[in-house]
C-alpha cells in the first residue's frame, strides 16, 4: 500500500509538471501570437510605405459600401488590411465617402486616405509644387515652368503636347473641353490656352509628363465647364471662350479693364470691325517686343487681328478666371478704341478722333 501511495504521488507530480509545461507553452504561444497580432495591427495602422512616391489611381464607383471601398484600397496596395481599416473607420465614426477617381500613394496615413475619400480631394503632402502663372503661352510654360521645375526639357514637353496620338487620347478623355476646334488648320499648338494657370502639387520626384499635362487640363475643365449652360445659351464653345479670354489676359492689367476691353471687342465684332489687338501680332510673329512698328502690323498671319477680322484661330495664352468672367460679363460701353500709356494704364475712346487725342496725350510721337 505504501508503495502504491508513493507511486501515486509520483504520478501526480509528473501530471502537475506536464500541466505546468503545457500551460507555460500555451502562455508563450499566446504571448507570441498576441505580440505578432499587435505588430500586425500596428503596422496596418501605419502607411504601407512611408517613402513611396508612386501614384496609385483608385476608382471608387458610385454606391460603394465601406466594405467595398476597404477591399478596393487593399487590392490596390494603398492599405495593408481591409478589415483593420474598416474597424478603424468605424472607431473614428467616419462616413459619407465620395465616389470618384483618386491618385493615392502608399505613404499616405489612414487619416489622409479617409479625408480624401470624404471630401473627394486627395489630402497628401506634395514633394513640391509647380506654379503656372497667367498669361503664358505653351512655349513659355515649357521653358519657364517645366524645364525649371522638373527633369524634362522644354523640347520634351513641346514634343509631347504636339504628339497627334496623345492629343487624340486627350480628346477622348476630355470630350466636352477638347473639341475638333483644337485641330484647326491654322492652330499653332492644340493645347495653347488649355493649360490652366494655377499652383499644382506634385507627389513624385519626376512624374510622367502626362500626369502634369492632364492635371492642368483637369483644372481647366473644372473652371471652364461650369459655364457650359451660359455657353450653350450664347451658342459658343469652350474654345471660343478660351480664345476670347486669352486676348483680355494679354491686354488687361485690372479686372475693370478686362470687362471694359471685353466690351470694346464685342462692339467691334458686332460691326465686323477688326479687333486690332497687338498681342495677336506678337503671337503671330513668335517674338517678344516692347513696341510694334508699322511694318509689324502688316505681317500676314492667321493669328493677326490686324490682318483678319474676328477672333484668332485659337488662344494666344492661358487665361485666368478673371478674364474668363469678363468675357461672359462684359461692361456695357460705347467704346471702340483703347490704348495703354507708359505706366500700363488703359485709356478708352468712343471715336477714332478721341483715340488719336489719347495717343498724343498719353504716348506722344
Amino acid at each position: 500500500m505504501f508503495e502504491r501511495m508513493k507511486e501515486k504521488k509520483k504520478e501526480v507530480r509528473v501530471v502537475r509538471r506536464i500541466v505546468f509545461i503545457i500551460a507555460l507553452v500555451l502562455l508563450i504561444i499566446i504571448g507570441i501570437a498576441g505580440f505578432q497580432t499587435y505588430n500586425y495591427i500596428s503596422n496596418a495602422l501605419e502607411p504601407v510605405d512611408p517613402d513611396s512616391e508612386e501614384i496609385i489611381t483608385v476608382e471608387v464607383p458610385i454606391g460603394s459600401s465601406l466594405d467595398g471601398i476597404a477591399a478596393l484600397l487593399e487590392e490596390n496596395g494603398v492599405i495593408t488590411d481591409a478589415r483593420i481599416y474598416k474597424y478603424y473607420v468605424k472607431f473614428k465614426n467616419e462616413s459619407e465617402f465620395q465616389a470618384g477617381t483618386y491618385d493615392l500613394v502608399q505613404s499616405m496615413t489612414l487619416d489622409e486616405i479617409t479625408e480624401s475619400l470624404k471630401t473627394g480631394k486627395v489630402y497628401h503632402e506634395p514633394l513640391y509644387t509647380i506654379n503656372v502663372p497667367e498669361g503664358l503661352t505653351v512655349e513659355e510654360i515649357a521653358e519657364n515652368v517645366i524645364a525649371k521645375k522638373t527633369d524634362y526639357t522644354a523640347e520634351e514637353f513641346l514634343e509631347k503636347i504636339n504628339d497627334p496620338a496623345y492629343i487624340e487620347e486627350l480628346m477622348i478623355k476630355f470630350p466636352d473641353l477638347l473639341t475638333d476646334e483644337i485641330l484647326g488648320e491654322n492652330i499653332r499648338y492644340a493645347l495653347e490656352g488649355y493649360l490652366y494657370p494655377a499652383t499644382y502639387p506634385v507627389y513624385e520626384e519626376n512624374p510622367p509628363l502626362t500626369v502634369l499635362i492632364e492635371q492642368m487640363l483637369d483644372t481647366t475643365q473644372a473652371n471652364v465647364m461650369q459655364y457650359q449652360p451660359i455657353l450653350e445659351e450664347m451658342e459658343q464653345s469652350p474654345h471660343w471662350l478660351l480664345t476670347f479670354s486669352s486676348l483680355l489676359e494679354e491686354e488687361a492689367t485690372a479686372q475693370s479693364d478686362r470687362q471694359t476691353i471685353a466690351s470694346v471687342f464685342y462692339n467691334r465684332l458686332e460691326i465686323d470691325m477688326p479687333l486690332q489687338t497687338d498681342p495677336t501680332v506678337l503671337y503671330a510673329m513668335g517674338e517678344h517686343k516692347d513696341r510694334l512698328f508699322n511694318t509689324d502690323y502688316e505681317f500676314e498671319h492667321p493669328y493677326s487681328t490686324y490682318k483678319n477680322k474676328g477672333l484668332p484661330p485659337g488662344p494666344i495664352a492661358n487665361a485666368g478666371l478673371s478674364s474668363i468672367d469678363a468675357v461672359l460679363d462684359p461692361a456695357e460701353t460705347e467704346y471702340f478704341y483703347f490704348l495703354a500709356d507708359k505706366e500700363g494704364k488703359n485709356h478708352f475712346a468712343k471715336t477714332y478722333e478721341q483715340h488719336l487725342a489719347n495717343r498724343d496725350k498719353y504716348i506722344g510721337n
